[in-house]
Parts: C-alpha cells; structure tokens; sequence
C-alpha cells in the first residue's frame, strides 16, 4: 500500500485508499492524469484501457502489468503472485498467498458439506426492465459455486440479458445483486415489480441477496470472506 499514488474509480479498499486521487474508471483511463502522478508501475487488469491510453503509458516507458483475471481459486492465487512478482516482493507475496489459500479452503469445505445446493441468479442491472445476468465464466458463477450453491443462468457466457420465458425456466431460489446506489442500483420493490422475476422461487421466500460488488467478484484475497458470508446468506447454520 505504501506504493499507491493513486487508483481507479472501482477500487475503494481498503478505505484508506479514497483518499488517493482518481485516475478514471478501469475502461476509461487517463493517461495525462496518471503520467502527472510520476507513478513508475501500473497494475490493472485485461479490460483496463482505452488501448490509446496504455499506448500512451508504455511509450513514456511506464511499465503496464496486466494482472490474469481469475474466477475460480487457482486464479486468485495466481493473482496475488502476478502482483507480487510486479513489485518484486515474493516473500510477502508467499505468504498472502498461504494465508488466503488456507480461506479458500475453508470454503470449499464448507461448500461441500451442501446436499441441496440452491440455484441463484445473479443480476447485475434491470435497465429497461430486461434482467443482465451473469451466465458461465463470470466472476458472479465462481462466487455462487463456491457458495456451494449452482448458477441459475445456462445457456451463455459472460454477462447477457435473458427473457421472461428464461428467468421463469431458470427458477432460481435465491437473486444475488451488488449492493449499490445510482442508476443502475436494483430495489427490492423493483426485483417484485417485475413480470418474471416476480413469479421465482426467489420472490416469493424473499431470498434477494446483496454485497459489495469488489468484495463478491473481485477474485482477490477477500474471496473466502465472500464465499464464506455468501453460503451464510444462502444456508445459515444448516446446508
């Protein structure tokens, strides 16, 4: 932490960190604004860009370490070495990794002991009233499986909408959003309001879930935290 001088308009954690300027959103970055920083390291992950601006970063001999996207365990330990090895710092970097593979673990054990895993549909925005939902290969599918719980959305990769008739096939007992405000936030009143969801398993036992959206699909040392609060959420004491 002692080496950030300043961070993406998504990465508010720890909380000391906001108090760092603002570079821009992860796809949106500014290059002027970062090269003003003097910063001599950047880390960001594939969908970081525009690609005009990290030519710009390169060409100024900034190095530009993209860090490999994770959705499952190995990916997160694979992460925390990539960042490691980009700050030249392997001993620690050791150790998180033990640390946080000792997590993921813990929840995967958890997640066995389940014998009737619950299905979940993660919803990442209802604009226009069509659901976005997180299909296969998506951080939302690593979470719930490692909840010990089955993705909901079949059928397609990444993040897609589905139709009424497809939210009512899926009949998911739990819905699974990020805990945010604006726009693009989703209420309870709006999950119930509308005409497919309405009729899930999900509305009807009022299983509509929330957590922060770093936290649930970051993939990084938090996600046995996330994994371990998601399972509670969805099961409680019993499996």
């Amino acid at each position: 932490e002692d080496r950030l001088v300043a961070r993406d308009t998504t990465s508010t954690f720890p909380a000391s960190v906001q108090v760092l300027p603002d570079v821009g959103y992860i796809r949106a970055l500014s290059p002027e604004n970062i090269l003003a920083l003097d910063a001599d390291l950047v880390l960001a992950e594939g969908d970081a860009g525009p690609p005009e601006a990290v030519e710009v970063l390169t060409a100024a001999g900034i190095p530009f370490v993209l860090v490999p996207e994770a959705n499952d365990p190995a990916g997160v330990i694979a992460k925390i070495a990539a960042v490691a090895q980009a700050l030249k710092r392997p001993d620690q970097g050791a150790a998180l990794a033990a640390s946080v593979q000792a997590g993921l673990e813990r929840a995967e054990r958890q997640a066995a002991t389940v014998t009737r895993p619950k299905r979940v549909l993660f919803i990442l925005s209802l604009q226009g009233g069509r659901v976005l939902a997180g299909g296969a290969e998506t951080g939302a599918e690593g979470i719930i499986r490692l909840s010990g719980a089955v993705n909901a959305a079949t059928g397609f990769t990444g993040y897609k909408p589905m139709t009424d008739e497809a939210v009512l096939a899926a009949a998911p007992d739990a819905i699974l959003m990020m805990d945010r405000e604006g726009d693009l936030a989703v209420t309870d009143a709006d999950v119930l309001a509308h005409p497919a969801l309405s009729q899930t398993p999900a509305a009807t036992a009022g299983a509509i879930l929330r957590m922060d959206g770093m936290l649930m699909l970051g993939f990084g040392p938090r996600t046995p935290e996330a994994a371990l609060a998601l399972h509670q959420a969805l099961y409680g004491s019993g499996s």
